[in-house]
């Protein structure tokens, strides 16, 4: 079996952790597998590497040098632990120092300029996994297993949307092919960095945050993986948020559709983009828990068997506002919709859930809290002249709500879903400030005031019964 697997930032983060990878790995390929793996910078290193950046652009280049200390003594501690040849030791050490040597340059030139392009955010962001991956690949070579350090600049080749760049497919996958396959088919390991790609040109870019998913599915995808693994830190995708509901449990089976919803929706296991390079191949998904890699964890295929489970799961947006656009003036007037909808676009905001009401007297809609401001300046803007003749009376932000989703492709067709989400939130008192519903009927969603969030979640996930894990499991991965 061909697969790709792809180690987050936790799984690669500590020694404990890489302990888990490296039996993970030789399990696999014991059994006979070709395994490719994509691996995120150790837990903590991006973040790292962003706020030098940051503090550079305001002229403090000191933040650099002492997130350079920290992120080398992390590494150190690493290869310490694993790696007992001091030439070996030596050469990946000094690659690692390389890379924060550059971090530190980037970071002079960026306090010097006094500007921090998206381009040079690419660059730096992406240094965590460059180096993650020259370490993760000694330390599987120092353990037996035949390892290659590769950086996704080769293989995956993007637009430049610098920051949030898009896969070239066609180019990616001949890329893919040309340099992969021959090392899998030698029963080398290739250990790809996950996150960045580059342009035709060689320009590193990035895929946004969390891309490394992206990057799996993405690689998958090109050498046609026969199932794809995403190794975090949790067994699976969750009924809802444990910390919020204590019976939350693992769902086994989710569709490409559901998942996708839930990504979309809040839910923080999968990369809202990562699906969907799995779900044009046809290629199945398993999330998978580094720290327990004997649960069977989440299988996410094409179709998916439910049993009797309508709902899958329930997710929360949070740090959110409500943006509301009344008067009675806007009745039957073509363009009032998409002249407000052009304004927002033009402020680069991305808009959650839309709802509108049938005497067309009023849209609201929900956008991320930090973005309300300029929001509301550019509607107030473009409707400066309504606003003067009172044909909108109001444009106003509701700031901390919340979006509650609730999820299942069964949902589908099936009557009484709504009134028992409204039965559920009614019995607890709590306000339903606006509802929508795709048209796919995959999901409902509503939106409540951030003090009611938790509650309601957790009347939500009792009412659909979804505690009690009565689907079965994905199977066992030996």
């Amino acid at each position: 079996m061909l697969v790709v697997m792809k180690f987050g930032g936790t799984s690669v983060g500590s020694v404990a952790a890489l302990e888990n990878v490296v039996g993970i790995v030789a399990r696999s390929v014991q059994r006979g597998d070709r395994v490719a793996v994509v691996v995120s910078a150790m837990s903590g290193v991006t973040d790292m590497l962003l706020r030098g950046a940051r503090q550079a652009v305001q002229g403090d280049t000191e933040t650099a040098r002492q997130l350079h200390r920290e992120m080398l003594r992390r590494h150190k501690e690493v290869l310490d632990a694993f790696l007992s040849d001091p030439k070996v030791h030596d050469e990946v050490l000094n690659a690692i120092q390389s890379f924060l040597n550059e971090f530190d340059s980037l970071c002079h030139s960026i306090k010097v300029l006094g500007e921090l392009t998206p381009r040079a955010l690419d660059v730096i962001a992406g240094m965590g996994e460059r180096m993650s991956v020259r370490q993760v690949a000694a330390i599987l070579e120092s353990r037996g297993i035949a390892a290659r350090a590769l950086d996704a600049t080769q293989l995956i080749i993007t637009d430049r949307n610098f920051g949030a760049a898009s896969p070239l497919m066609p180019q990616t996958t001949r890329r893919s092919q040309e340099i992969l396959v021959p090392l899998l088919d030698a029963g080398i390991v290739p250990v790809i960095t996950g996150f960045i790609g580059a342009t035709e040109e060689g320009i590193v870019t990035t895929l946004g945050r969390g891309g490394s998913d992206y990057s799996a599915t993405i690689l998958g995808c090109a050498i046609a993986a026969d199932e794809i693994w995403i190794w975090t830190d949790v067994n699976g995708v969750m009924t809802a948020d444990p910390r919020i509901v204590p019976d939350a449990c693992t769902i086994p089976y989710l569709s490409y559709i559901e998942v996708g919803e839930m990504a979309y929706f809040g839910a923080k296991v999968l990369h809202p983009q990562a699906i969907r390079p799995a779900k044009r191949a046809g290629i199945p998904v398993r999330i998978l828990n580094t720290f327990e890699p004997e649960h069977p964890g989440t299988l996410i295929t094409r179709e998916a068997d439910g049993g009797d489970k309508r709902v899958k799961a329930v997710t929360a947006i949070r740090g959110l506002s409500l943006i509301v656009i009344e008067g009675s003036g806007m009745l039957g007037v073509p363009g009032v919709a998409a002249r407000a909808f052009g304004a927002v676009a033009r402020t680069g905001t991305n808009v959650l859930m839309i709802s509108q009401s049938s005497s067309e007297q009023s849209i609201c809609f929900v956008v991320p809290t930090q973005d309300a401001p300029r929001v509301l300046s550019a509607l107030r803007q473009e409707m400066e002249r309504e606003l003067e003749r009172q044909d909108i009376e109001n444009i106003t932000a509701q700031d901390n709500i919340v979006i509650l989703t609730v999820v299942g492709a069964g949902m589908r067709g099936t009557p009484g879903i709504a009134s028992k989400v409204f039965g559920a939130l009614g019995r607890e008192h709590i306000n339903v400030i606006a509802i929508a519903q795709g048209s796919s009927e995959y999901n409902i969603s509503i939106v409540v005031d951030q003090q009611d969030a938790d509650n309601a979640v957790r009347a939500l996930h009792a009412e659909f019964g979804l505690g009690t894990d009565a689907i079965g499991t994905t199977g066992s991965l030996s």
